[in-house]
Formats: structure tokens, sequence, C-alpha cells
């Protein structure tokens, strides 16, 4: 056991992680000849293309340190976005140490600082890496006084590398090796293993991935998860080397694999602890907290006979995705479907795409919300994730709508744009701090339903792309919310209504309308867009009906002949306009998100 060292590579978004893993693993001897490819670790075609990390990534690695002795090195490759930190704090709590790499160029960056925060809570040896230090524009010595500021470390203890060049590679092993502490755990006690995280396999069911805490895990072994309380033989027990590698016994400290032939999803939570049938731990692993989804939207099938597939498909995708929730809900509208909580907008998009590649599901997604707090005239308190779900009007005492507090780290050039970006979205600047030269990090309170939608892609515009944003949940306050409600031909579509701040609810519903109107095909008749709060119109745009020229054939004649013909017309119209409906196309929910 004093051999193993378990570590994870913590850093901002884009600053070379992966690059970096893929040098670790290429100077290790762990992947070699064809198999070394740009973003080993990446193995969703997704995250190829987008060039970001969505999971995390374990992997083993051996070393010959400099006193000749072999190590074992596990290694877990970690998201940057803000999006995916829950990624990050699971695979911090399988590790002792981490690696904070900073881009030489960049700086640090809020992401930085809010994955170096996670990592010393739970007491992880931190090794400060300055890469990408072969870049023209590098400048190591001013990132290195941004380090010693933040870290409070020496400059002799930050490494030097280039995730690209392979530069300072074995001075980062050797650093592991010497800085990073080996697992504290007791072989003799008790098995209790960290599940950590768990993916599907169509011939073999559910493989959980865990590190052993204390204890040893073999094969044949009678285990039981303490969190569903369902015990299983572990048919197969291994380490995570570039595929899954079996070995006969998983030792205290190391990260492994179980594969148990479990076939429901509900029965393995990432958290839970296994432990033996015959002589179980006490108790359960602590420590470990449960997601809370940020932003909520609903997901129907295009087909309603696909309800029960996208049921199951979204059961595997959470295995896979333990920060993705959803529970069953319908709308008049749309039929059965899902109310998925996400943890940001790019997280709703991934699972939207990954539910079309990976199990070939058409979906339709709703204008997402976020969830609020409504308190009724008798004082009671329920909580809304939908538009619909909104009580009469009349019966409302008051709503509360979540607050988050935000971290905008930028150069003092871009200041002013990005103050009346964040004053734009009913924002509450709390304090500003320089950190150095002319770095400032500026701390504003903001409601969470103003930056779902499109505040990260405004930041990064108006700040050419230097500005970097982190945010958690603060407090619940109250506004003066509304319900908008949007009609066609007086019937309300409640997959488009959303709740928007009084003050912007009429240049919301406006743009709302004139939106629709350019992507509702036209019909028969004439088709009414309205934009309402409760009974009152706030906007209209209307649909120009496509009309046949019946009055072609009259030529000469008496004018009542023509009137006669258009008459006639004009009740087929009207007779169309009662039993016709209206289809919504699926851009049309999508338009929504991109109004500006």
């Amino acid at each position: 056991m004093n051999h193993i060292r378990n570590f994870c590579i913590i850093a901002h978004i884009d600053h070379g992680k992966s690059t970096l893993a893929d040098r670790l693993l290429e100077y290790t001897r762990t992947v070699e000849g064809k198999d070394l490819q740009a973003q080993v670790l990446d193995d969703m075609d997704l995250e190829r293309e987008r060039g970001i990390t969505i999971k995390s990534h374990a992997i083993q690695m051996h070393y010959t340190g400099k006193d000749n002795a072999e190590y074992v090195l596990n290694l877990i490759d970690t998201p940057g976005h803000v999006d995916f930190a829950y990624e990050v704090s699971r695979s911090i709590a399988a590790c002792e140490g981490a690696l904070l790499v900073v881009d030489a160029a960049q700086g640090i960056q809020a992401q930085t600082i809010s994955n170096l925060y996670m990592a010393v809570e739970h007491n992880l040896e931190i090794i400060p890496v300055i890469n990408k230090i072969d870049l023209p524009g590098a400048m190591p010595d001013e990132v290195e006084d941004q380090i010693v500021e933040l870290l409070g470390c020496r400059r002799e203890h930050i490494l030097r590398a280039s995730g690209k060049t392979g530069e300072g590679v074995y001075e980062i092993l050797d650093a592991i090796v010497d800085k990073v502490p080996h697992p504290a755990g007791d072989p003799a006690a008790p098995l209790q293993c960290l599940i950590f995280d768990s993916v599907f396999n169509p011939y073999r069911g559910i493989i959980a991935y865990f590190k052993v805490i204390h204890g040893i895990i073999r094969k044949g072994d009678h285990v039981k998860f303490i969190a569903s309380g369902k015990a299983y033989d572990a048919d197969e027990v291994g380490v995570l080397k570039l595929t899954m590698s079996p070995r006969d016994e998983v030792r205290t400290g190391d990260v492994g694999y179980i594969i148990s032939g479990i076939k429901t999803s509900k029965e393995v939570r990432v958290g839970d602890t296994i432990t033996h049938v015959e002589r179980p731990a006490e108790s359960a692993i602590e420590g470990f907290e449960e997601v809370k989804p940020m932003v909520f939207a609903g997901v129907y099938p295009i087909d309603p006979e696909d309800f029960e597939n996208l049921r199951a498909s979204l059961e595997k995708l959470q295995l896979n995705d333990a920060s993705l929730s959803f529970q069953p809900e319908s709308s008049v509208a749309l039929g059965f479907g899902f109310r998925c909580g996400f943890l940001g907008l790019l997280h709703m998009e991934i699972v939207q795409e990954r539910l079309d590649r990976e199990f070939n599901m058409d979906v339709i997604t709703t204008v997402p919300n976020v969830s609020y707090l409504v308190f009724d005239k008798k004082g009671k308190r329920s909580e809304v994730h939908n538009p619909g779900g909104l009580p009469d009007p009349t019966m409302i005492d008051h709503i509360e709508e979540p607050f988050i507090r935000a971290s905008v780290i930028t150069k003092t050039a871009f200041i002013g744009p990005i103050m009346t970006l964040c004053l734009g979205k009913r924002g509450v600047l709390v304090k500003q701090e320089y950190i150095s030269g002319d770095r400032i990090e500026v701390f504003y309170d903001l409601p969470l339903g103003e930056i779902v939608i499109d505040f990260y892609d405004k930041l990064k515009s108006i700040s050419k792309g230097y500005a970097s944003f982190d945010y958690h949940l603060h407090d619940f306050r109250e506004s003066r919310l509304v319900k908008l409600d949007i009609l066609l031909n007086g019937e309300p579509v409640d997959a488009l209504s959303t709740l928007t701040h009084v003050d912007n609810s009429v240049s919301f519903g406006r743009r709302m309308c004139e939106k629709l109107k350019e992507l509702i095909p036209r019909q028969q008749f004439d088709i009414a867009i309205q934009a309402a709060i409760g009974s009152k119109i706030i906007a209209r745009e209307t649909v120009k009906a496509v009309r046949k020229d019946v009055t072609a054939k009259c030529y000469g004649g008496d004018v009542s002949r023509k009137r006669k013909l258009l008459e006639k017309q004009k009740e087929g119209k009207k007779r169309m306009k009662q039993i016709g409906t209206v289809e919504v196309p699926q851009k049309a929910f999508l338009a929504v998100l991109k109004l500006d």
C-alpha cells in the first residue's frame, strides 16, 4: 500500500488537463503505439468533437521512482466546465492528491479557484503545475506570482511543464511519488469500498467503479451494497487500465471495478458503500453529498409510443451521469414525458445529444427554468418546478426565486461591460477584489432564472473570452414574478409558458410572438399568436392564411358572382378554424432559448 498514489488533475476549462494526462500515460508506457492519440481518456465522440472533458476518467499507471521502486499511480482526469463540477467532487473523494494545472498564458481563472477549494476541503495534497510554457504568449513568472498568492506555497515547489512537448513531465511524476501521501486504510478491517462512478454494459449489466478504503475484495466474494441493501456475487473484479484489467483481488487503497450481473439501475448509487455480507462494515462511508440540480426542463419523446424507451434510456444515462435527475410529468401539448434536472445549460445540451447518439431517442425539450418557492395566502409553502404547476394568481401571497453568488474573474479593461451585463440581469454587486496586476475578481448576487439561458455566452463574447465564471446557490429572495402564457388561436401552449420578472415580461412576450410568427408554418386559416399575463394580452402577431384565388374563373359578369364565391370560401375557412389544430415545430421550442 505504501507504493500506491491516487491523484486527480484539476483546472479551469481548456487549461490542458487531458493533454497533460496523455503525456503522463505515454511516459509511464501505459499507452503505446496505435492507442496513443490526442485526448486518450476522452472516449466519447462528443468530447473529442467539442474538445472538452464531460466525464471523469480513471486509469492505472506503473512508474519506477528515483529509488528504483515500482509505484502504482491511479490517475483521474476531471472536467473543467462549471456544469460538470459534480464529476470533479466525486473524483476528489477518491484521491489523496491533486495536480493543480494553470495555463501559462491565461493565469488563474474562476474554476481553478473553485476546484482548488474543493480539493483543500478534502485535505488533498496540492501540486501546482504551470502548463503550456511553450506558448509564445506564456507568462510563467506572472502566473507563478498568482499561484504563490493563492496557495501561499514556495516558488521552488511550482513545477513548469508543457503537455504538448512533454517538458517537465518526469518532474511531475517524481513530485507525485514524493509528495502525495499513500492511502491510509486497514487491509485487515471489514471491507469498505466507495462507489464513485458506474457504467451500463448491454452484455454484462452494470459495472461499478470504486476505491477500496478498508479491507480486500476478491473475485467470487459475496458482497452487499449498503444503501440499497441488495447482495451479489462479485463475478469479476479488477483495475482500470485503458480497458478493464481483471485481477483476483483488489486491495486497500486501490481503484478498481466490480461486475456482479446487476440489471436494474436503481440498485447502484454513486456514493454508496460496498461491504461483505459475512463480515459487514459497521457504517457507510460519510461525506458524500447529493447533487442539487440548477436548471429544470421537460423532455418529451416526439413519438408518444417511445415513452417507456425514453425512461429506460434516461435510467441508463443516469448511471453514467449521476448529476442527472428526472421524474415523470405530462403536458397538454406534448403528452407524457419527464421533468429533468440539470446542472446547467451545457449539461442539458450534452444530455440531449447523448440521448440522440447513444440511444437513438428523438426528443423535444421545453424552455429551461429553475425551481421557485410559492407562498399562498394561508402561509403554506410549495416548490414549483414549471409554470404549469403554479397555483391560481389570486391564491398566491408571494414568490421567492433562487439567487446565486457568482464570481467573475476578468481583466480590468472589461469590467464596465461586465457590470452592465450583470445589472441588466438584476444583479447586485457584493464586492470586488484586485487579484494581481490588471486582473480583478467581482462577486455578484444574481437570480438563477436570469442566467440559465444565455448569460455565459454573453459574458464570453463581451470579454473576448477572458472572463471566467463560477457560481454556487446562495439563497431564496422575494421577487415580483408573473406567468407569461403563449396562446395560439386562444389555446395556451403549456410548453412555451415561462415565469419571468414583471419588468421584463412585456418585451419578452413581444419578442416571443415575433419569433414564433417566423417559425410557425402558414395554414389554411389565420393563426393568432398572443402573449398573455393572466387574462391580459400584452402582445399579438398574426400568421396570415394561405388562400386560393377562387375568383380566377370569373371573367366579366356581375360583381355579385365574385362575392358569392368569396363568401363561400369564408364559410369554409371559418369551419376549418373550428376543427383545425396548429402544429408547433421543435425549432420553435429551441428558438425561445436564443431570442437575442
